[in-house]
């Protein structure tokens, strides 16, 4: 970014919701099924079909109120947003405008090691629009409707953000916090997280500048590439002395440009009025802290008690709180209490997560290997095996479900930690060595290394280093 000038953003994230149905049908509220067979009178805006409020999509709401500091507000209406496209069979799309559900929230990202709060202007419930398709025939656009309904919570930001950086940051914290509280499924490839940029350039000190908000992105990369290219362009414009128009604008990912889709509408152009058949949202404090203590532990409480109270590197705590999943199958592996939380995160993120990157896997597939995983662990530090078997045999653990303890015996890779035979082979491998004796004593901590890897290799890597260790200083130092 050109340090002449400053990128001034706000963000406009479309979340679906996880529920059963639709938010005014009982229609499926699911991805992949057959083109409009997800569809009822209600979704097809059939005259006389009245919709009626799905209340698990208030509670998900609430939820995400506690999640992003939100005032949860008791009073709440869904308004109709008219317009007309070929997938909107009603002709308008119900929503909130005057009153949303929730307004006045924030989280904090962390940039460059730096937290910056993040305000949020308000989140509201509206029910999606369908799709049009148009690459099936040269001639002809097709609709599927099975989406129309689907119940999405839009959480609009307050223009806070000057990088693209921030944006991802953003971003990824939001959609982390939405899989946690199990609001959204965060599935950005199938759209359940779809985000809108509105984007602006100023010069230092100047007022802000004209806006035009990128649609419809669901791809960290891609929203990186449209931040790029649009703030270049709007500099580029402003430079040239011409002025920069209000827009609607698509991110084409074929070029990694930004095309004009329509003029920017304004809240009037959409006639907004309360829905005559839905009736206006009125919530009980009750009905709100029944909510509270379903959400469970926040990826940033998990990430401090990792460090705190397990002692984890922050970068490696941050890698397993990234996914629920991760956190979920590290607290499955330490409910063992004789495994210790640096090994388990050790193995986690570096063995385990290979092996199913490795066989394109997902960390669910490997759950029903979570307690042949703890076995292995055990073993590693009761001192049966030593690490590097540990290694050898994870493979079949994982891949073929086999049992650590059956392994180690059938291949009779038990680690050798009896005191008097290892004492032997501790003995023989001091044997003529006196120089190197004379260079440990003169301060060379090198040469234990070399001691202890004459002893295993005559174990034949079974030895263990512990116990092979403390003989050796044990020797040395007399």
């Amino acid at each position: 970014m050109d340090n002449n000038w400053e990128l001034v953003m706000g963000l406009e994230v479309h979340a679906q919701l996880k529920t059963e149905s639709k938010l005014f049908s009982s229609s499926p509220n699911q991805f992949g099924s057959d083109p409009n067979s997800n569809v009822n009178f209600i979704d097809a805006g059939m005259p006389g079909m009245l919709p009626v409020m799905n209340f698990g999509c208030i509670e998900k709401a609430i939820k995400t109120g506690f999640a992003l500091n939100f005032q949860i507000n008791p009073y709440s209406v869904f308004e109709r947003k008219n317009y007309f496209y070929a997938d909107l069979p009603q002709g308008y799309q119900i929503s909130q405008f005057e009153f949303p559900i929730l307004s006045e929230g924030h989280i904090e990202i962390e940039n460059d090691n730096v937290l910056k709060k993040i305000r949020i202007e308000r989140a509201h419930l509206e029910q999606d629009a369908g799709k049009s398709i148009h690459d099936i025939d040269p001639k002809y656009s097709f609709i599927d409707l099975n989406r129309v309904g689907t119940p999405l919570l839009e959480i609009v930001s307050y223009p806070d953000f000057n990088s693209a950086d921030e944006v991802i940051n953003y971003i990824s914290s939001l959609r982390q916090i939405l899989m946690y509280i199990d609001v959204c499924d965060g599935n950005m490839q199938e759209g359940s997280l779809r985000v809108d940029v509105n984007l602006s350039v100023k010069k230092p000190n100047e007022e802000l500048g004209t806006r035009c908000e990128i649609k419809n992105m669901n791809s960290f990369k891609f929203i990186r590439q449209a931040i790029d290219y649009e703030s270049k362009r709007q500099i580029e414009v402003l430079e040239s002395g011409g002025k920069i128009e209000q827009n609607t604008l698509l991110f084409d990912t074929s070029t990694g440009e930004t095309r004009p889709m329509r003029s920017k509408e304004f809240a009037h152009d959409y006639r907004y009025f309360p829905d005559p058949d839905l009736l206006p949202v009125h919530l009980t404090e009750e009905q709100i802290e029944k909510v509270r203590p379903t959400i469970g532990e926040l990826p940033q409480q998990k990430l401090n008690k990792y460090i705190n109270d397990f002692k984890l590197e922050k970068d490696v705590a941050k890698i397993i709180i990234s996914e629920k999943s991760y956190a979920y199958f590290f607290e499955n592996l330490i409910s063992s209490k004789s495994i210790k939380p640096k090994l388990a995160a050790s193995w986690l993120v570096g063995d385990i997560f290979s092996f199913i990157k490795e066989k394109n896997l997902q960390i669910k597939d490997i759950d029903n290997s979570s307690n042949k995983i703890i076995q292995l662990l055990e073993m590693i530090e009761s001192g049966t095996i030593s690490s590097k078997v540990a290694k050898d045999i994870l493979v079949e653990v994982l891949q073929n479900n086999k049992e650590p303890s059956q392994l180690v015996k059938e291949l009779g890779l038990e680690q050798v930690s009896d005191n008097d035979e290892l004492e032997k082979i501790v003995d023989d491998a001091l044997k003529d060595e006196e120089d190197n004796i004379m260079k440990f004593q003169s301060g060379s901590d090198r040469v234990l290394g070399y001691f202890v890897g004459k002893c295993l290799k005559a174990t034949k890597g079974k030895g263990n280093p512990k116990v092979i260790n403390e003989l050796l200083l044990k020797k040395l130092n007399k």
